[in-house]
């Protein structure tokens, strides 16, 4: 593709004439692309053209009525950070289930050496002190835990989806 005289001269009057740069090229074929068109008219100079007024400008608004001396508007004035400010309300939520107080059997702490199969591995006290020891009471068919601890440690499901839709409401 070259850019002759008689080209040259059709790209200025259709730029003049408000064209686009793809309609241009497609005026002018033979592999003009709109990008050679773009280029072109970049580099004869001619690329300052004034743009039609087009629908989308902005149209002037019609002014405010006045209000008399001394009259506040009806919205409160609401400024900086407090713009955001929230209205706070005192909200009543449903009633909680009473706990039931957990019972744990009295047992005989044991040590990590002394823990065997049976026995609860409920932690008790810190484990970075040397009187770290666990439950050590009897399991028998609630998994590592005794009777006390496992209530401790699981809730039923209905009782979990119940928190959890009062955490939602919080």
């Amino acid at each position: 593709m070259s850019w002759t005289d008689e080209r040259v001269e059709l790209l200025r009057k259709l730029w003049q004439d408000g064209l686009s740069a793809s309609q241009i090229a497609g005026e002018l074929g033979n592999g003009i692309t709109r990008n050679a068109v773009i280029g072109k008219v970049h580099r004869l100079g001619m690329s300052g053209r004034v743009k039609p007024p087009s629908a989308a400008t902005a149209r002037p608004r019609a002014p405010k009525p006045a209000r008399p001396p001394g009259m506040m508007p009806m919205r409160p004035f609401i400024r900086g950070n407090t713009a955001l400010a929230a209205e706070m309300r005192p909200m009543e939520l449903p009633r909680q289930r009473v706990e039931e107080d957990v019972v744990v059997p009295l047992c005989e702490p044991v040590t990590i050496t002394d823990l065997r199969e049976h026995m609860c591995r409920w932690p008790l006290g810190d484990p970075t002190t040397p009187e770290f020891r666990f439950c050590g009471a009897r399991t028998g068919d609630t998994g590592p835990y005794c009777a006390g601890h496992a209530r401790m440690a699981y809730q039923p499901v209905q009782d979990r989806r119940r928190d959890r839709g009062l955490a939602r409401l919080a």
